[in-house]
């Protein structure tokens, strides 16, 4: 990619980082939680840690995750450790984010209002091990600080002064390698998307078209960045075009 149109895609795009805490209720089991001479449930324990809460308490927080992660897969691709978005399309998602963080953050609030009577029916729950449990249980406040819902948007541009040279060489070969991976999110998605919805079938609904319809519109969104791409995305849509209402 020649230095200009890595201008270009910079000046087109925007960096969002997301930060996403889950608390995994569990800790580090201790060679005194084998006092008993059973081994621990496999629901309490597995690989070297216990469980002091319902992972069903907890589940939300990871679903939230998910719809974040996708949203952010969907609307942009995988950049420097986090994702990269049409700058014109950043308020929308953005917007969305704060949707999701909403509902985020209110899971939070009802899960440390009941977190001490969680804990407690965890550990009336598995019968015989209720020291193990008790043994390791944290404050609600300690959990507090360790589930959090944030997120970062920033411009991303080349270093200047005496030193450009070296120091962009990280940054411009990132940018290069931006169409492979559009691609390459394209067509693991294009592949799930088939197995899923299409293998097998000799019809479908209206809705097994969504994701056609969210490639076509990836691809769109992001055609600055790879030339190759806007006539994949124009034969997405001709198709979809044919495609008829029932």
């Amino acid at each position: 990619m020649e230095l200009k149109t890595e201008v270009q895609v910079l000046k087109s795009i925007l960096a969002v980082n997301l930060n996403i805490n889950i608390w995994s209720a569990r800790t580090k089991l201790n060679p005194e939680d084998f006092a008993h001479s059973e081994l621990p449930p496999e629901k309490l324990v597995s690989l070297g840690s216990k469980k002091i809460c319902d992972p069903e308490e907890i589940r939300i927080f990871g679903t939230l995750k998910a719809r974040a992660v996708n949203l952010l897969d969907k609307c942009g691709m995988r950049f420097l450790g986090g994702w990269a978005v049409p700058e014109n399309n950043a308020d929308k998602i953005t917007k969305e984010l704060e949707v999701i963080a909403k509902e985020f953050n209110i899971a939070k609030e009802n899960f440390l209002k009941r977190y001490d009577k969680a804990v407690q029916s965890w550990i009336t729950s598995n019968p015989g091990w209720e020291k193990v449990i008790a043994n390791s249980v944290v404050r609600a406040d300690y959990v507090a600080k360790r589930i959090g819902f944030c997120w970062q948007v920033f411009k991303v541009a080349s270093p200047t002064g005496r030193k450009k040279n070296v120091l962009e060489t990280g940054l411009q070969n990132e940018v290069e390698k931006m169409g492979y991976t559009l691609f390459g999110e394209i067509a693991k998605a294009a592949g799930e998307a088939w197995n899923k919805s299409y293998l097998g079938k000799t019809k479908v609904t209206r809705k097994a078209l969504s994701p056609l319809k969210n490639t076509q519109q990836k691809l769109s969104d992001l055609s600055f960045i790879e030339p190759r791409v806007s006539p994949v995305a124009s034969l997405i849509k001709i198709a979809l075009d044919k495609i008829p209402a029932r």
